[in-house]
């Protein structure tokens, strides 16, 4: 299982993983806080299977009867699928996921561990938001500490103590861009007792997903992308997470961006459009105290008739790095 809050890198680390584990059929279960499921699209035509399960907490709000039949139809020998990754929101609760995957019989089917990835850029800042963060760093049997190439090593060595804090146990592996050997992720102990111990600590009325909503944004119309840009530059207070697609059309960047925002930091990804997908901007807004109409607002006075000019890009290529 893959946990980490908003904009960590579990979805990087779970396309790493598909992209360099060809001799292994892998499923995927991925659970997309919000209604666009951008993150099962982006790993979608990888996986040897992939469910969706959106617009909800997994821990929480899809429950047993929605994971329990997605582990038996991945899990079926017809299949030829050999690792079931789940892939959780950026919100979930990591030991009530655990402990209902641990409630799921069924045949041949094993539970390897919880795979925390924390993202060391913004662990501190979120963890004084979320004191619950050590909880979850503390369920995991494997901490994966990303974007270590964002910070400098004093950073990553007061992560790496609070981490330790949490969890005296679990190893750790810190990483930049999610690169983690596969091997690793297949070969996690477990500790007998486990799910007596999960079932004790969990605290539903602690769930971040209490504190964060999900804005959904599309048009069929391009973008301006200085607008765009600008929109992130001074974004609306609380919109902590924006993932997504953006459509622009302008001259000689008509591919699909990708966006990937986590508090300050800002990317794009450049990817071709998939056959027979319509040209679109879908994004997911996810934060606390959304302003819902003043996001709206903002982001439909960034439409356009017709695509900008060129020169228009720029402000956008400064933060594309594929």
């Amino acid at each position: 299982m893959l946990a980490g809050f908003l904009g960590s890198g579990k979805t990087t680390l779970l396309n790493h993983l598909l992209r360099n584990s060809l001799d292994v059929r892998i499923g995927v279960i991925v659970n997309d806080f919000g209604s666009v499921g951008v993150d099962a699209m982006l790993v979608g035509g990888q996986a040897g299977g992939v469910a969706s399960l959106g617009n909800g907490c997994l821990c929480c709000e899809v429950g047993e009867q929605g994971v329990g039949p997605l582990l038996e139809q991945l899990a079926d020998p017809a299949s030829g699928i050999e690792v079931i990754v789940i892939e959780a929101s950026g919100i979930a609760e990591p030991g009530a996921l655990v402990q209902l995957v641990l409630g799921c019989d069924v045949p041949g089917l094993t539970f390897g561990g919880l795979v925390e990835v924390v993202d060391v850029a913004e662990f501190e800042e979120t963890r004084r938001r979320h004191p619950s963060l050590d909880r979850h760093v503390g369920f995991a049997d494997l901490l994966v500490l990303n974007k270590i190439d964002r910070v400098d090593p004093e950073v990553l060595a007061r992560v790496r103590e609070l981490c330790r804090a949490a969890n005296a146990d679990a190893p750790m592996v810190a990483t930049s861009h999610a690169v983690v050997d596969p091997g690793l992720l297949f070969d996690i102990h477990v500790e007998p007792g486990r799910q007596l111990m999960l079932g004790q600590a969990v605290d539903h009325d602690e769930h971040l997903h209490t504190h964060y909503d999900a804005v959904t944004f599309r048009t069929d119309r391009p973008l301006d992308p200085r607008c765009f840009a600008a929109f992130f530059d001074d974004r609306p207070a609380g919109a902590y997470r924006i993932k997504g697609f953006a459509y622009f059309g302008v001259t000689g960047h008509r591919q699909r961006f990708v966006v990937h925002a986590v508090g300050r930091y800002l990317r794009f990804d450049r990817t071709s459009w998939p056959r027979g997908e319509p040209r679109e901007t879908a994004l997911e807004i996810i934060g606390s105290d959304l302003d819902r109409a003043l996001l709206d607002k903002t982001l439909r006075d960034c439409e356009r008739d017709e695509p900008a000019d060129e020169d228009s890009i720029l402000p956008v290529i400064r933060y594309t790095f594929s």
